[in-house]
C-alpha cells in the first residue's frame, strides 16, 4: 500500500500584508519611474510588512486558511516545513515558532532553506515523508520578508522585492491525483550571484557591517537573468517530458513570479499561450519562496485550476537552486 501512495494538497492558503508599495513610491525616494520598472519586470507594487509583523505573522496567516480549506484543524498535523530565508530568528527554526502559535504539540518542525525554490523543495520532502507511509497530514509553508533584507537605497535591487506567505496541508492519495514528480537540483559554485553576505559565521554583523549595508540582498543582476532563463525553460521541458505531457495537457504553468519578461520567454519557447501562465509579479513582486504558494492558492480562488487541473511548478533562485513539480489536483 505505502508504495502506491502520494501526497495530494488538500487545501491552499496565501497572506499578504496591507501595506503597500508602488511604483510612485519609489519614483520619489530614487532615480527611477513607473515606466522604467514595469517595462523590465513587470512590478507595479509590492506588499510589505507593518511594526510587529514577521516571517511567522504571515506563516500563521496563510497555514490558517490553508488548514480551513482542507476542512482540518491544526491538530490533526503529523509535520510542519517552512521555506524561508528570513526566518523569525536564528534559532530556533521558524517551523517551531509557527508549531507554538498554531497551539500544536509533540510533531516534528523543521525549515528548509533553498530561496526562491524553497516551496517546491519543501513540498518534495513532504511528499517523500508522505510517500514512505512515515507521516500523513503535513503543513508547508513558505514564507519571506524581503523586506528585511532588502537595501531601499540599492535601486537595482529594492524595486524587485515584496512579502507574503503561502502554505499547502498535504495528504496521502492512492489514486492518480497528487504529486506527480518532483525534480530538484542546486549549482554551489554560483552563491554569489545572489547573497547576503553578512548575519552568518564568515561575516559576524559589526558596527562595520551595518554602516556597510552588508545586511542586506547583494545580486549580480544579468548573471541571475541569464541563469533564470535557463532554468526556467529546462524545467519545463524536463516536467513535461518525465510525466510524457504536452503543452495542451497542462491546465496551469506557475513559475516563480521574479521577471514577466523570464516567464513569457519559457511560455513561448514551449508554445505556451500566457493565458496558461499564472503572473501575479505585478501585485506583489518577487516573495521569494513564497512565491509559487502565493500564486497557486490565488489561481484556485479565481477558478484558474480547479479539481482535476494538471499543474507544473517552476522555481528558481539563490544557491543556486531550481525545482520543479508536477500536480494533479
Amino acid at each position: 500500500m505505502a508504495n502506491s501512495l502520494r501526497a495530494a494538497i488538500a487545501g491552499l492558503g496565501s497572506f499578504v500584508p496591507e501595506k503597500v508599495l508602488s511604483n510612485a513610491y519609489f519614483e520619489k525616494i530614487l532615480d527611477t519611474s513607473d515606466e522604467w520598472i514595469t517595462q523590465r519586470t513587470g512590478i507595479k507594487e509590492r506588499r510589505v510588512v507593518s511594526e510587529g509583523q514577521s516571517t511567522v505573522t504571515l506563516a500563521v496567516g496563510a497555514a490558517r486558511e490553508a488548514l480551513a480549506q482542507a476542512g482540518m484543524s491544526a491538530d490533526e498535523l503529523d509535520m510542519i516545513i517552512c521555506a524561508t530565508i528570513t526566518p523569525e530568528m536564528p534559532l530556533p527554526t521558524t517551523a517551531c515558532v509557527i508549531q507554538a502559535e498554531l497551539g500544536v504539540k509533540d510533531i516534528p518542525a523543521f525549515d528548509v532553506v533553498a530561496a526562491c525554490s524553497g516551496y517546491v523543495y519543501a513540498l518534495s520532502i513532504g511528499d517523500q515523508f508522505i510517500r514512505s507511509g512515515a507521516y500523513k497530514n503535513i503543513l508547508v509553508i513558505a514564507a519571506d520578508v524581503l523586506s528585511s533584507i532588502t537595501d531601499y537605497e540599492d535601486r537595482g535591487t529594492c524595486v524587485l522585492f515584496g512579502d507574503a506567505a503561502g502554505a499547502s496541508v498535504l495528504v496521502p492519495s492512492d489514486d492518480e491525483k497528487g504529486v506527480m514528480y518532483t525534480v530538484l537540483h542546486a549549482e554551489g559554485s554560483g552563491w554569489d550571484y545572489l547573497y547576503v553576505p553578512a548575519g552568518g559565521t564568515r561575516m559576524r554583523g559589526t558596527a562595520e557591517t551595518i554602516a556597510n549595508h552588508d545586511h542586506f540582498i547583494k545580486m549580480r543582476g544579468r548573471d541571475i537573468y541569464k541563469f533564470a532563463v535557463e532554468k526556467m525553460q529546462w524545467l519545463l521541458g524536463d516536467c513535461l517530458e518525465k510525466c510524457n505531457l504536452k503543452p495542451e495537457d497542462v491546465d496551469m504553468v506557475i513559475p516563480h513570479q521574479v521577471n514577466i519578461r523570464i516567464i513569457a520567454s519559457a511560455a513561448k519557447k514551449f508554445n505556451f499561450p500566457m493565458d496558461k501562465v499564472f503572473v501575479n509579479i505585478d501585485k506583489y513582486g518577487n516573495t521569494s519562496a513564497a512565491s509559487v504558494p502565493l500564486a497557486m492558492a490565488e489561481a484556485w480562488r479565481q477558478g484558474r485550476i480547479g479539481p482535476g487541473s494538471t499543474v507544473i511548478l517552476a522555481a528558481f533562485g539563490a544557491g543556486l537552486t531550481w525545482a520543479g513539480a508536477v500536480i494533479k489536483f
